[in-house]
């Protein structure tokens, strides 16, 4: 090596502090000969050799050192570790030659294109998001390492973890590279068993039934919950201990979860490790008052938790939540509801005091919507309870994430509160994963007298992202064609107030029930807004023409005086309070419905009906099973004339489960023709169930008895017609599926309770589809 030159080599990746370290502080001969080469003199030159695309002005920009300065290997050195952190370059040199200092670099290269091979499972475009590096920029090899770890996790969320990443590069001229990522994505790792250590009170079933990971069985082919994911593993870990916690284990606690890999490298097996501890029941339960002229006493009514029931956790909660809406009900804007729980182990009891302070005074900052692509933020935001500048409420944001879900546009919805920029402001995170929501629907039915029956309908929910509804549908068989369209603006004019339109045409050839045809044209306008939180009413207008042909010489002569058409010109209005906990698939609450129609505004028709109906839902040991009830009853009065035949109640099929369409009621026993009713009751009780069977087949039980009655045709003195308000009961059983092509329903009915010129329907089938 020349006394007067040293050439200082770094290679990207090495270890460049090593050296500068030797150069700044080496104590040896050697360490020491290097410093004192770049020592004395100064600086008269600083030459840069090995430029491309860079400005040789550009690296010198980047020294610590000018021409007039001396010759300080710690300035070089600082020199050196600058012009290595711009990531320019793939090699740098420093030499000494004589008064001069020459920068010799050689340039990264770019980045001509960046290319993905192998990927089958994940598009590229999703791939290119992901990365760092662009084409056009500077490529480092810590930038490529970065991207693949990058590429890596991406796969490992989508549960594969065999998955390899190899980073190609094919030189070009220019100093330029084509990066290509080659790609083994691997088999997808799956959960070949999910064990638990520890558990005595449950076993290990229901405790897998509890969680989200599934373990790999090949129906659960459409969905994700059987790969192993750390992220939903820790998820697991929560769903434990509300699990214990709801059946009393105040205790309880996950000591571990440990996932291993099998060593074909193909799955995991986790292992969740407990302490249930002992089971608690509810000791003394009482509420405490810190707001003035609040009497606690008032609110004892909504305690939900009760002196000697087992302790459940979720009971709490809907506890703190009745309370919170109760006080906030009295006007008392911001409220705190605390549990004061004693854990009293000799008794193996948990005293509550549910203690009521005014809580901080926290106002709602902002809003924040994420993951919503297509939807707009505000369909979202207005179904929110709270707005920017609100006082801040949990309940309410429980409410309206409930709110949220039940527009059906979303797989997932979080609504969750962060800190805002000051103590009393709170931001709302909303955080949406949409789906699907253009549906296909199709339905099928049997009858041993109308052979098989179609229902076909297209519908789009959520309309260009806006929430609008718009609904095609056809119901095609050999005795019945009906074609209908809607549309629906669930926010008109940008208010709280739906407004929608329905074409129709309907064909019904009820020969085998009444004998007659009938075809209906019209349309109809309607509107709807809200009295208050759960109170809504509908209002609506139609106008349809009805013409009733085809009738033979051999029906009843009550059907042959209905030949011809007329026109019905009708108003009405709905109004409906739903206290349901859901909308789609409700498990808890009630709901009470009334509505009245009045035909007359022009038009043959003179006629008030009123319908009034409701249900309740009841969770039975668990949410799991629910006992639903519902019942509604029906009247119609003509106006200065009778009602007319198609405009009378007609009980079956759906409305009463073992009797066909129109199969109960008033009927001519002469020619066994139905001739509806101006007045009925009807009413179910259900009950679902699991039926042992892995949570994801999603597949439920039922268990019903249907019960109902028709009467009062208008005629009488005729002995040929059977009018009688005698109860029709039938009992039965169904299973439904939410199977990948939509969901399925199969319904066996027997009636118990019945007359002898009844029609009965056996069997029920319909499916459905979504795109």
């Amino acid at each position: 090596m020349s006394s007067k030159v040293l050439a200082l080599s770094l290679m990207a990746g090495c270890a460049m502090t090593t050296v500068s370290l030797a150069l700044a502080q080496a104590n040896g001969p050697a360490g020491t000969q290097v410093a004192q080469v770049f020592s004395g003199g100064t600086i008269r030159d600083i030459r840069v050799e090995g430029t491309q695309r860079i400005e040789p002005s550009t690296v010198r920009s980047y020294l610590t050192v000018q021409p007039g300065d001396r010759f300080d290997p710690a300035k070089i050195d600082e020199s050196l570790k600058a012009l290595f952190a711009t990531g320019l370059f793939a090699d740098i040199q420093l030499k000494r030659e004589g008064d001069s200092l020459v920068v010799a670099v050689q340039e990264n290269p770019i980045i001509n294109r960046i290319a993905f091979e192998g990927n089958r499972r994940l598009e590229t475009e999703q791939l290119e998001k992901e990365i760092q590096l662009r084409a056009r920029v500077v490529y480092t090899r810590t930038r490529v390492q970065s991207d693949v770890q990058r590429i890596l996790d991406i796969y490992r969320r989508q549960g594969r973890f065999a998955a390899a990443v190899e980073p190609k590069v094919i030189k070009l001229d220019q100093n330029r590279v084509d990066l290509v990522f080659e790609i083994n994505e691997g088999a997808r790792t799956g959960v070949r068993a999910i064990n638990f250590v520890g558990n005595e009170r449950f076993s290990a079933g229901s405790l897998r039934e509890n969680i989200q990971t599934r373990e790999t069985a090949w129906w659960r082919f459409l969905t994700s919950e059987d790969s192993y994911d750390p992220d939903r593993v820790n998820y697991d870990r929560e769903l434990l201990r509300r699990f214990y916690l709801k059946e009393g284990y105040a205790d309880f606690r996950v000591v571990s979860a440990v996932a291993e890999l099998t060593p074909e490298k193909e799955d995991f097996i986790i292992t969740f490790t407990v302490e249930e501890g002992e089971r608690y029941k509810f000791g003394k339960v009482d509420i405490k008052s810190n707001l003035k002229a609040l009497d606690p006493e008032q609110l004892r009514s909504t305690l939900i938790t009760k002196e000697g029931n087992w302790y459940n956790a979720q009971e709490v909660e809907d506890t703190i939540n009745k309370l919170t809406n109760a006080v906030g009900d009295l006007q008392y804007a911001f409220v705190d509801v605390r549990p004061q729980i004693t854990r009293n182990r000799d008794t193996q009891t948990i005293d509550i005091t549910y203690e009521i302070a005014e809580g901080p005074r926290v106002y709602v900052e902002r809003i924040d919507i994420t993951g919503n692509v297509r939807t707009l933020d505000k369909v979202i935001r207005r179904e929110m309870l709270v707005a920017e500048g609100d006082p801040f409420s949990a309940t309410k944001l429980k409410r309206s994430e409930q709110r949220i879900k039940d527009l059906d546009f979303f797989e997932r919805v979080q609504v969750s509160s962060q800190e805002g920029s000051a103590p009393d402001r709170s931001v709302v995170a909303v955080d949406i994963q949409e789906k699907s929501t253009g549906e296909i629907a199709v339905g099928a039915g049997y009858s041993t007298t109308d052979g098989p029956l179609a229902d076909f309908s297209i519908r789009e929910r959520n309309l260009l992202g806006k929430g609008q509804d718009l609904r095609f549908g056809a119901t095609v068989s050999k005795r019945r064609q009906e074609y209908d369209v809607s549309f629906t603006e669930p926010y008109f004019l940008d208010r709280d107030l739906s407004a929608g339109f329905d074409l129709f045409r309907l064909t019904r050839n009820y020969q085998n029930e009444a004998s007659y045809n009938e075809k209906n044209n019209g349309f109809a306008l309607r509107m709807g807004y809200p009295l208050s939180d759960r109170l809504r009413q509908r209002l609506y207008y139609q106008l349809q023409g009805t013409t009733i042909s085809n009738v033979p010489t051999a029906a009843s002569i009550y059907v042959q005086q209905q030949v011809g058409s007329r026109v019905t010109s009708l108003v009405g209005q709905e109004i409906t309070y739903d206290a349901r906990n859901s909308r789609l698939d409700p498990t808890e609450g009630y709901y009470v419905r009334v509505q009245t129609d009045a035909a007359g505004l022009g038009g043959a028709a003179r006629y008030l009906r009123t319908k009034i109906g409701g249900g309740v839902y009841i969770p039975v040991f668990s949410n799991d099973w629910v006992l639903s009830t519902s019942a509604e009853i029906g009247y119609i009065v003509g106006l200065g004339k009778d009602v007319a035949l198609n405009d009378r109640f007609f009980i079956g099929g759906d409305t009463l489960r073992g009797f066909r369409t129109a199969g109960i009621g008033p009927r001519d026993l002469r020619t066994s023709d139905a001739l509806g009713g101006k007045e009925y009751a009807r009413g179910s009780v259900e009950m679902s169930f699991p039926l042992g069977l892995p949570e994801d087949f999603g597949i439920k039980g039922y268990g019903f008895t249907d019960v109902g009655t028709l009467a009062k045709s208008g005629i009488s003195g005729d002995p040929g017609v059977a009018d009688e308000r005698s109860l029709r009961l039938s009992v039965g059983t169904g299973v439904s599926w939410k199977s990948p092509f939509g969901p399925i329903r199969v319904d066996f009915a027997i009636p118990i309770l019945k007359e002898s010129y009844d029609r009965k329907e056996i069997f029920r089938f319909s499916f459905g589809t979504r795109f």
